[in-house]
């Protein structure tokens, strides 16, 4: 069985770490240590041997108790290795995290998506979808109510805009997501704080479509790393809903980067609707592992249920 160390978050050897992200056959970009100190509370990691294999442990604290959450903007993160993950690397891992670490709530990646007894996974959906054909052969997959969208943005006047302020996503995104699920300001901040580091390392760009107004009616982030591209802050307006504003954005977006060894990850999703929207453009199914684990006190467990 593999030797796995628990290290607490000061003794980490961050470059060692970011060195396993880059050179992980299953590396994303939310596993990097600039971007888990950006959005995690508090993270701790599994290690084995000499930064082989890793796993993070983002954790917090709550009535004196301590569990793992996955963090805001953070898909998936789980095990990452140089090495292929198998079901054995899996189980071994998982058994480590500690157990002081009462109730787990945590998104794993689609390399850790093995059965492990005595642990409660079950699979989450994501979309991806391949860059590395010409725009028009990729264009020629989309469903016809798409293209039907496509045409109204274009035939209404929007204009793609690359590397608008991400100031102006991020208000967007906020009325956005607030009709939705809420989101805190320290959220927001926290992500601004990560776009920044991100674009500093050229690992970011922003797009937007405005009307012939010069209103902002969809935007979005893009993260980059892993010859993969993140779908990760969307801010639509609802006066782009019946001009087909995200529908465009999203193409404009392929229009850009098609023909390049990519893909883009749309980042989900169960929910139906959106899943449907994704797979709009030829998207592909990912799979991925979701881990909940409820060690609670008696007195306690029920709430969590």
């Amino acid at each position: 069985m593999p030797q796995i160390k628990y290290i607490s978050h000061a003794e980490i050897d961050k470059q060692k770490w970011d060195n396993c992200v880059q050179h992980a056959e299953n590396g994303l970009i939310y596993a990097y240590s600039w971007y888990l100190d950006t959005m995690a509370d508090h993270w701790d990691a599994l290690v084995l041997n000499d930064y082989e294999t890793i796993m993070p442990l983002t954790w917090n604290k709550k009535y004196g108790i301590h569990y793992l959450f996955q963090p805001y903007f953070c898909a998936s993160l789980g095990i990452f290795s140089k090495n292929q993950i198998n079901a054995v690397v899996t189980e071994a891992f998982l058994k480590k995290i500690p157990k002081r670490l009462r109730y787990i709530d945590i998104y794993l990646n689609h390399n850790n998506l093995f059965p492990v007894e005595g642990f409660q996974l079950t699979e989450r959906l994501n979309f991806i979808l391949p860059l590395n054909n010409p725009y028009t052969e990729i264009a020629e997959q989309y469903r016809t109510n798409l293209k039907r969208n496509i045409r109204k943005a274009e035939q209404s006047g929007l204009v793609a805009k690359q590397n608008i302020p991400v100031e102006d996503i991020i208000a967007l995104a906020k009325e956005t997501m607030q009709r939705v699920s809420a989101i805190s300001d320290e959220q927001l901040d926290r992500f601004k704080s990560l776009f920044d580091l991100a674009k500093n390392k050229q690992l970011a760009e922003t797009l937007g479509i405005y009307n012939n107004t010069n209103q902002l009616l969809a935007s979005a982030v893009f993260l980059h790393s892993h010859n993969r591209w993140y779908y990760i802050l969307v801010g639509n307006h609802p006066n782009g809903k019946t001009l087909g504003a995200s529908h465009y954005l999203i193409d404009r977006f392929i229009a850009t980067h098609a023909g390049t060894n990519t893909i883009l990850d749309f980042e989900g999703s169960d929910i139906r609707n959106l899943a449907f929207f994704y797979s709009s453009y030829g998207a592909i199914e990912e799979r991925y592992p979701a881990l909940r684990m409820n060690r609670l006190p008696k007195l306690l467990k029920w709430l969590k249920e």
